[in-house]
């Protein structure tokens, strides 16, 4: 049912600046990570299309907000929200600065925001920046307003100790630095081997129907 209703995403709209999103109630599920961590795979692997989120060939040259509508046509319950990559290092520093801000802004004022799924190079582990998105999140996850997903990708590059090893890792950074009784679970996941593809698929179908009855009632 979870993967069934993660196909049905279909691109909505585009953003270039928060005040041209629409005006929604549905839950929004943020998908965040630097510009190499494979967002766009990801999303495209857990709708099973190959081209529902572009990957620009040039990583961090995206610099829009893209949506996607998540179930009936008629009357979609989610929204998916793909977030410009952070990080890459070719993209002029101006417009750093200013997805930065934007993002920055998304995660902690969007009051629809319900998700966030973190994009984490597994070779790499929690970068510099991915600490500071964490940071950013905190209060939001402390409130429990916001869920968090960390997905730890590509893990089909590593070996099954070092990929042990990575979890473990991002298992004990997120114990330390999150509020107790957070939201918060964390995936090893391949978009070539299809491996935790389903898992994430489930986390993010039980966030969006467990929301929706109190989020009717308001």
């Amino acid at each position: 049912m979870a993967l069934a209703w993660a196909h049905t995403a279909r691109f909505l709209t585009t953003a270039a600046q928060l005040d041209q999103l629409p005006a929604t109630e549905l839950p929004e599920i943020a998908f965040v990570g630097r510009s190499n961590a494979g967002k766009s795979t990801a999303i495209n692997r857990l709708a099973q299309q190959k081209r529902l989120a572009f990957a620009s060939r040039t990583p961090g040259r995206t610099q829009h907000i893209n949506l996607f509508a998540l179930g009936p046509k008629a009357a979609p319950d989610a929204l998916i929200v793909d977030l410009p990559g952070y990080g890459y290092a070719a993209v002029e520093r101006a417009a750093k600065l200013r997805w930065q801000e934007v993002m920055a802004r998304y995660l902690v004022e969007r009051r629809s925001l319900s998700g966030v799924v973190l994009m984490v190079d597994s070779r790499l582990g929690f970068t510099d920046l991915d600490q500071q998105l964490l940071q950013l999140l905190l209060p939001r996850l402390a409130g429990g307003a916001v869920r968090l997903l960390v997905l730890l990708t590509k893990a089909d590059k590593l070996s099954r100790a070092e990929a042990a090893r990575a979890l473990q890792l991002a298992q004990a950074l997120l114990a330390a630095c999150c509020p107790e009784g957070a939201d918060v679970s964390i995936s090893l996941f391949s978009a070539l081997k299809s491996s935790g593809v389903d898992d994430a698929a489930l986390a993010l179908h039980q966030w969006v129907h467990a929301r929706l009855p109190s989020a009717a009632g308001r």
